[in-house]
């Protein structure tokens, strides 16, 4: 399967609203703050520090890939209701993608050590939380897949993701 654009395969399921209860989102939230940024800034780079991710609230943001040689390649861009960052959760807390805004957005911004301590705190959140986040790291890495064979791939390579 091949397409020039990776968010169209995004699944009403990994969105914030739909993955998690009222009960849960409620918890996180209260550690929340709204962040706003203008189009084209970057939110991070790959292998830097993940101590923070977002909730988009409007707007949208484009994940993309180191390529030695080349222009980052952006693999996914994520909308309104969705998770911008889940290196936060696995040590070494690097990132494995990078992010930049392609709109304006609006956001809610968590520190992800106060997070960390609250799923350490509410074992039932911590299960929620593990497996949202779970379904947006497989998503986005098959995501990634597809669009960098869309990128670099021979033509008529014969791909069958």
């Amino acid at each position: 399967m091949s397409t020039s654009s990776p968010h169209r395969l995004t699944s009403s399921s990994i969105r914030f609203d739909h993955a998690l209860s009222p009960e849960h989102r409620g918890s996180l939230l209260t550690l929340a703050h709204e962040a706003n940024f203008a189009a084209g800034t970057r939110l991070f780079n790959q292998g830097g520090h993940a101590g923070r991710f977002w909730v988009l609230r409007s707007g949208t943001v484009g994940m993309d890939v180191h390529v030695p040689g080349r222009q980052a390649a952006v693999v996914e861009t994520v909308g309104s209701g969705e998770l911008v960052g889940w290196s936060w959760l696995f040590r070494p807390y690097t990132w494995h993608f990078g992010a930049e805004t392609t709109t304006p957005v609006r956001t809610d911004e968590f520190d992800a050590a106060a997070v960390r301590e609250l799923m350490d705190a509410d074992p039932a959140l911590a299960s929620a939380m593990w497996q949202w986040v779970g379904q947006v790291l497989a998503h986005r890495l098959i995501s990634a897949e597809i669009r960098l064979l869309d990128l670099y791939a021979p033509h008529g390579s014969g791909s069958h993701i």
